[in-house]
């Protein structure tokens, strides 16, 4: 096989850049909608490297075998973005049945929905193995490869059959499960070996690394290291996710697998920029004037029945049933962006979420008072940072989140400002933030109290808080992350 020229390849299905045309049909490339996040972070390892290739999609319904689009791009840095064709009906089957129906549910600990009918493993080998050969074509000998995502599990194992030069890492943007949820996937022990054929495996907290590490030692019979104590970033006892301790590798047919645990941050400066900017203040203003007198709620997700939407609309509920004194006093702003038609399970959650909004506001509202305003379009970054700016608390509860980056920028737009955020203790982001009012959103009792407890809060306690986990959130940056990331495997 013929080796590329590329010391660092970046495996990620979705592409750095969003692919725009004017009105003459002339491509243009735009920056992705949210400034802050991984997209941006990951462009900007190209800095620091002299040579290198991004991997991903591209949808083409006449694609052909050897039809990839090799682009040559100048920002941050030069370097290679390279796409792969997949027809539609490919994306569907890959992502949206066999990702979404079979791995999604089992990742987010709801076996019950999981569903293997619709599933074609026959086609997310082929695409993994799609994205395995362009990489072997583009990186040159000793390469740093890295991989994002659950739905190129079988990408390593494709890379390594192939070259035994490179250096993998692999990310799970995702949770992992424990052994007993994971086993039920068919497929586990093809997910299993690729992911042991990785140099490293890298997760945000210890709870999914020990859950791997167990999945790996009690199905495909790996030898763990001593688990050795997490970092002093993470909380350790007490809660959903906590553990004291992690196991630092795995042993499996002859290779050395490390395991780390580095949850992706914000950027919090770009984050304060952006609220200070005219456009967002003159926002901020306009929703300091709807709320005025009133507390404000803000909870922004997207319709799926991991995020917790309808329990939590159901806890405010009881809060203006049991608590009358806060009629015409608060509002929930629920921005909840409508899933991807298609999707039974998603039309219906969002069918729900919309009639208990309406159910609420029919109950409580008055004509100078609606209790939730609903929206279910995509809310602009800018605006996003006009509603942190303002909300008294931001109520982020699912059911289970791999990590959740909107309660870090929540509280990175709230330096040296009170507020309350109230989070589940099952999102990876609630054993770093350990000063969030933490909830249990599966507990009635729960829920309830930590509502309650936030919209009482003192303005004292509210900065003491604040101040604590912005601290957090300032430490632990995306770029921290990705530094970690990517320091722990050049340093094997």
């Amino acid at each position: 096989m013929k080796r590329g020229s590329s010391n660092f390849v970046l495996v990620y299905h979705r592409s750095p850049y969003e692919e725009t045309f004017d009105s003459e049909g002339n491509r243009q490339w735009v920056d992705q909608k949210s400034p802050n996040g991984v997209i941006p972070t990951l462009r900007n390892l190209f800095l620091e490297e002299r040579s290198g290739t991004w991997i991903s999609w591209r949808q083409d319904a006449n694609c052909s075998a050897n039809a990839d689009e090799r682009l040559n791009l100048t920002s941050p840095s030069p370097f290679t973005l390279r796409r792969l064709p997949l027809t539609p009906e490919q994306i569907s089957s890959f992502y949206h049945v066999t990702s979404k129906e079979s791995f999604w549910p089992i990742l987010h600990n709801f076996p019950g929905l999981f569903s293997v009918d619709n599933s074609d493993w026959a086609t997310f080998e082929e695409v993994n193995r799609s994205f395995a050969r362009a990489t072997c074509e583009e990186a040159a000998p000793g390469a740093t490869i890295w991989i994002h995502d659950y739905n190129l599990w079988l990408t390593p194992a494709m890379i390594r059959e192939q070259r035994q030069d490179v250096r993998i890492a692999f990310f799970h943007h995702t949770p992992f499960p424990s052994s007993d949820v994971f086993s039920i996937l068919p497929w586990r022990d093809e997910i299993l070996d690729s992911l042991l054929s990785c140099d490293l495996v890298g997760f945000h907290i210890p709870s999914y690394a020990n859950n791997f590490a167990r999945c790996a030692i009690n199905l495909r019979g790996a030898e763990g290291a001593d688990p050795v104590p997490v970092a002093k970033k993470f909380r350790r006892y007490g809660s959903a996710l906590s553990e004291p301790t992690v196991v630092p590798w795995i042993d499996h047919n002859g290779r050395r697998v490390h395991i780390q645990a580095s949850p992706v941050g914000t950027s919090p400066e770009l984050i304060r920029d952006l609220v200070v900017t005219p456009a967002v203040k003159a926002m901020a203003n306009t929703i300091a004037e709807q709320h005025e007198g009133r507390k404000l709620i803000l909870s922004a997700s997207r319709v799926d029945y991991t995020k917790g939407n309808e329990e939590m609309l159901l806890a405010y509920e009881r809060l203006l049933e049991q608590q009358p004194r806060w009629h015409g006093g608060v509002e929930l702003f629920l921005g909840c962006v409508a899933a991807a038609s298609g999707m039974r399970i998603y039309e219906d959650i969002q069918r729900s979420v919309e009639e208990i909004v309406g159910r609420i506001n029919g109950r409580f509202g008055r004509i100078d008072w609606t209790p939730v305003r609903l929206s279910t379009h995509r809310t602009s970054y800018e605006e996003l940072m006009g509603w942190f700016s303002q909300a008294d608390v931001c109520w982020i509860t699912p059911l289970r989140d791999g990590l959740n980056l909107v309660a870090k920028e929540y509280v990175a737009a709230r330096q040296g400002l009170g507020g309350v955020l109230v989070l589940s203790e099952f999102t990876g982001a609630s054993v770093e933030l350990e000063d969030a009012v933490l909830t249990n959103p599966y507990s009635h009792r729960s829920m309830d109290r930590a509502i309650s407890d936030a919209l009482d809060m003192p303005q004292e306690e509210q900065v003491q808080r604040m101040a604590s986990m912005t601290q957090a959130v300032d430490e632990f940056t995306v770029q921290h992350w990705a530094e970690q990331q990517l320091g722990t495997l050049r340093s094997l």
